[in-house]
């Protein structure tokens, strides 16, 4: 099965990549490796905002990086064409708008992770960052930039 056609099983449609919000391209792709800025949790009722620990919970949040892999994975599509040219997911970088006392960073970025090895199996499977902060972007919830070898 394609991750196009795993997309489908998966009742998703990648949306129109987002265009960059400030001085920085969606994406490099230098040799067999596609950088792909910071995607946030952006979906088709709009921004996921807020912060984790202070009126979201973790499924929230999971949701949330979840918008952020499927906007990655529409930046990929604009950069190679199919998912298929997607070899590896090398690394993903979680950023979670977190109050203080909220430590399930790793949890809420898995609803990323669990995404890329949904569409993408054993090669979306990847080295990973999570870290907490203290806002994001517009207020987003969530951001995740990823690395991707390509075909």
């Amino acid at each position: 099965m394609t991750p196009e056609e795993k997309l489908v099983e998966l009742g998703i449609q990648l949306p129109t990549p987002a265009a960059p919000v400030a001085n920085y391209v969606p994406f490099v792709i230098t040799g067999k490796t596609l950088f792909v800025s910071g995607q946030v949790s952006m979906g088709v009722n709009g921004l996921v905002t807020g912060r984790l620990g202070e009126g979201m919970d973790t499924a929230a949040g999971q949701y949330a990086a979840r918008l952020c892999g499927i906007n990655l994975l529409a930046q990929c599509k604009a950069a190679v064409g199919e998912l298929s040219n997607i070899k590896r997911v090398v690394k993903l970088g979680g950023f979670v708008n977190a109050a203080p006392s909220f430590v399930e960073i790793p949890q809420v970025i898995n609803g990323c992770s669990d995404l890329m090895v949904d569409v993408l199996g054993d090669a979306g499977r990847h080295a990973r960052s999570a870290v907490a902060c203290p806002t994001l972007p517009l207020g987003c919830a969530v951001e995740v930039d990823g690395i991707f070898e390509i075909a």
